[in-house]
């Protein structure tokens, strides 16, 4: 694809910061690959970029598409947080992007609840 070609098209992922009780709830709407890794990473840090949130809650309901590039940004955030004491939990995930996590083993290192409040909640 040509660069004339994705400057034709409408931003393919949408990302809102929210805090909820403390907790930063990421949502992601669209499709996450290569080309959107590095949004969905900064997304995922504390905004200066220094040092990630504690608590995280990626709310993926909205995400229909996510390649191996998603994956890796999931794992390098948990590794992230884990690390300062925290934790990153997925929630809403559509089952062909729930697939792909179970698939690679996703869920069973970073939880999966069905909904951001049960993931908040757990």
């Amino acid at each position: 694809m040509t660069d004339n070609q994705k400057a034709d098209r409408p931003a393919r992922l949408s990302v809102e910061r929210t805090v909820v009780g403390g907790v930063l709830v990421v949502t992601v709407q669209g499709e996450i690959d290569h080309d959107v890794k590095a949004a969905l990473s900064k997304a995922l840090m504390s905004e200066d970029g220094t040092v990630p949130p504690p608590r995280i809650v990626a709310d993926l309901s909205g995400v229909t598409f996510m390649d191996s590039s998603g994956i890796n940004v999931f794992v390098a955030a948990y590794r992230q947080v884990s690390g300062a004491q925290g934790w990153l939990r997925i929630a809403g995930a559509q089952e062909s992007v729930l697939r792909v996590l179970q698939m690679v083993g996703v869920d069973a290192v970073i939880p999966c609840h069905p909904t951001i409040e049960q993931a908040l909640n757990t």
